[in-house]
């Protein structure tokens, strides 16, 4: 998959921006604060639908201004492709594909897929589980349309669920509802969050065995890595792909109404799953040095990569996010001799000269303005 050109208005500090990109490396060199990480941030968008930054939609529009836009055009192993995404202040985005009307933005994620990978990933070990549980859904909603409907289902279940909670300790009215209405909404919880964990745990099985082989060759098979899904229903994959998983998390969900109500929130499901990774057999997150968590990082991304290349049969696009200046030589080494082959839109603050990338394409920019470096 390829990003060829990309046309950004008023998007951010982004005025106006016509970028055309290399097939192999694309280094965007500049100071900060001058647009690298927004132009990636809209490169990103039109893959997962949303900034990887947080922001809302209307933070994305450049200051003083009503509307922005991005225009990509692409080739996947079939045919070139364009997507674009309209925002206008107060109105629904627009979104087309190849100048088709898209109804939502869930339909425009996976067309285009990346691999994202920025300064907060390198605390993928060693942070709490949330930002791990973003890393399983951002890659499979770019994979699994089936996981991102499932997904978006029971988000919208978990908020009225604890919703329903907080209200049931207002008043004892409030909490004889919930306890009449408690087991229908645990019944469709548990039906949404089964597909969830389903993915989720045979995906990181998946992702085991890729992150380990990128691991051993970062260390030259000294140390040993170990990912493992933790789940409501315990640990590994196996619970996940029974049958009974759904009424697995069910029984879970309804067992113990009394103890949510004290805790004021849901106290089962995958909203609260996580990775367990091991080092050596060891807790990674509180054994492993620093350096140890960056490669363990750098290789559960390069994983992602190939998973996705498995499924699609190609790879898809690396976004990396200032992430060469984190590393030491020998991990930024083994970045650059494992992305040769692959498309990677890289930023950077680093003179070009000391990365060793000769054939990069390179492209400057300051104060929003984007141009053909030399």
């Amino acid at each position: 998959m390829l990003c060829k050109s990309l046309s950004v208005r008023q998007f951010r500090n982004i005025e106006s921006a016509d970028v055309t990109f290399g097939e192999e490396t694309n280094l965007i060199v500049g100071n900060n604060a001058q647009g690298k990480t927004n132009l990636l941030e809209s490169i990103a968008l039109m893959a997962i639908g949303k900034s990887f930054r947080g922001a809302k939609e209307a933070d994305l529009i450049r200051f003083g201004q009503s509307a922005a836009s991005v225009e990509m055009s692409y080739a996947d192993r079939i045919r070139a492709q364009t997507l674009r995404c309209e925002m206008e202040l107060g109105k629904r985005r627009r979104l087309e594909q190849n100048g088709v009307k898209l109804a939502r933005a869930s339909e425009m994620v996976g067309a285009f897929r990346v691999v994202l990978f920025c300064p907060e990933h390198l605390s993928l070990i060693k942070s709490g589980p949330e930002l791990r549980r973003s890393f399983l859904d951002v890659a499979l909603c770019q994979l699994r349309p089936v996981y991102m409907n499932a997904l978006r289902r029971y988000n919208k279940i978990l908020k009225e669920r604890n919703r329903l909670i907080k209200l049931a300790r207002e008043s004892e009215e409030q909490r004889r509802n919930f306890f009449l209405t408690v087991d229908v909404w645990s019944a469709q919880l548990a039906q949404a969050g089964a597909i969830v964990c389903r993915y989720r745990a045979r995906y990181v099985e998946r992702m085991k065995a890729a992150a380990a082989t990128v691991f051993h060759e970062m260390t030259d098979g000294a140390e040993t890595p170990s990912f493992v899904y933790h789940g409501s229903l315990g640990e590994g994959c196996e619970p996940y792909i029974a049958e009974s998983c759904e009424q697995m998390l069910l029984q879970r969900l309804t067992a113990h109404p009394e103890r949510e109500l004290d805790a004021g929130s849901t106290l089962y499901g995958p909203h609260r799953d996580d990775i367990e990774i091991e080092l050596n057999g060891r807790a990674a997150r509180t054994f492993a040095s620093q350096g140890q968590q960056r490669s363990l990082a750098l290789a559960m991304k390069l994983a992602e990569g190939e998973i996705c290349r498995e499924d699609m049969g190609e790879y898809p696009v690396f976004l990396f996010d200032d992430v060469l200046s984190e590393l030491d030589a020998v991990r930024r080494e083994y970045l650059i001799s494992r992305i040769r082959d692959k498309q990677v839109i890289m930023t950077t603050c680093e003179d070009t000269g000391e990365l060793n990338m000769p054939h990069a394409r390179v492209i400057l920019v300051e104060n929003g303005q984007f141009r053909a470096g030399e």
